[in-house]
């Protein structure tokens, strides 16, 4: 049997967080392993933001994130931000753009992130073994794999989204083995599902319109869009991380319009008919649908102003119960994971197991849509770094 080789850390996972945490720990003079069981890093960020990586949030704060404990990221966030990311990427002469709400994205493609991340490695001489499942042992003080043995382990190998990019239960199992509790997972940013009734609203498989969505304690200004099988967009994205199984989700679908305004055409146009009032303001195949589904035939003149008020009210809540989501295969990201109790927040070791760390989508901290989760990867991949 070989020799084991000694490192100063192993770091598992070759996504935006292990690699990050990878390239600062060895520009600060440690000898670091990564490993990947995928023969290609980056996979996930290389499909991000529709393949330009909606790399980080001008706007990201402790607000932003999801956890059982809201003010654990805090720490992190606020010692590696938004504007330091941003330096990284000018150094590296990448263009970049600002989208709606400060989500920034790359000019060209993510490939651009990816191979930055790479560069950073090498530049610390950072030793790479990708392609290869890892099994991982605690002996000595030390932990080991196959051909490696190191004082420090960090958990980066993510959550449970999207396992046809490779995602695995690796980091929750390795934590609970080594007796760390985990807060359950479950998708994120993900497309909720319709049955029964509602799933009526298939038909308008396609159509979107900017909504003000809201779930548990979510609301979200944004657009909605119905597919074949139930809600996604935006909006119905953000919500889906606040939502649980047996929840309504309450849309208003004319957020901009208030109190009153159908009984304006009723006065002014007579005649006109509910489907055209809304088709001024939403696509005609949507406003065909709220209005059989309202039920108030004929000309506005001939409807009680009260029946408008009450189709207002429906139109300004009007509540979808999903029978579910479309899971973690399409979901963005993955909420819940190794309970951020057992963890420092400073510096995002295990409290209990000397030498381990856990960073990036591995940990309870689940991240906005919008560039959020990249500046927790970066932000938690910095504070480890920084303690290894």
């Amino acid at each position: 049997m070989p020799a084991l080789r000694n490192y100063d850390a192993i770091i598992i996972g070759a996504g935006a967080a292990g690699m990050y945490c990878a390239a600062l720990a060895a520009q600060r003079g440690r000898k670091v392993l990564l490993l990947d069981h995928s023969p290609e890093p980056g996979r996930k960020i290389l499909i991000s933001g529709g393949g330009r990586c909606n790399f980080t949030n001008i706007g990201a704060g402790p607000a932003n994130f999801l956890s059982a404990n809201p003010h654990f990221a805090k720490s992190a966030l606020s010692r590696h931000t938004p504007a330091d990311f941003i330096a990284l990427v000018e150094r590296h002469h990448i263009a970049w753009h600002e989208k709606t709400l400060g989500q920034l994205f790359c000019d060209g493609s993510a490939r651009q992130i990816v191979a930055m991340l790479l560069d950073e490695c090498a530049a610390g001489g950072v030793h790479t073994k990708f392609g290869s499942a890892a099994t991982v042992e605690h002996r000595d003080g030390a932990f080991e794999t196959a051909t490696a043995r190191a004082p420090s382990l960090v958990l980066a190998s993510g959550g449970l989204s999207i396992p046809k990019l490779g995602a695995t239960s690796f980091a929750y199992d390795t934590a609970r083995r080594f007796g760390l509790k985990i807060v359950e997972p479950r998708p994120a940013l993900v497309p909720l599902t319709l049955s029964g009734e509602e799933a009526l609203f298939s038909t308008l498989s396609g159509v979107s319109a900017e909504v003000v969505a809201r779930a548990g304690k979510g609301t979200f200004r944004e657009a909605a869009l119905f597919t074949h099988r139930g809600l996604s967009g935006p909006a119905i994205l953000q919500i889906s991380s606040y939502w649980r199984h047996g929840d309504p989700v309450a849309i208003d679908f004319l957020p901009d319009l208030a109190p009153g305004w159908l009984r304006a055409p009723k006065r002014a146009e007579p005649r006109t008919t509910l489907r055209r009032a809304l088709a001024r303001y939403l696509s005609d195949r949507l406003a065909e649908t709220l209005a059989a589904q309202l039920a108030l035939p004929g000309e506005l003149a001939n409807l009680p102003d009260r029946a408008l008020d009450a189709a207002e009210r429906r139109l300004a809540g009007w509540t979808f119960t999903p029978n579910g989501s479309e899971g973690f295969a399409k979901a963005e990201v993955t909420i819940g994971g190794i309970s951020t109790a057992e963890l420092s927040s400073q510096t995002m070791a295990a409290k209990r197991v000397p030498g381990l760390y856990a960073i990036g989508e591995a940990v309870d901290v689940t991240g906005w849509l919008g560039g959020y989760n990249f500046q927790w990867a970066w932000a938690s991949a910095h504070a480890a770094a920084q303690a290894l």
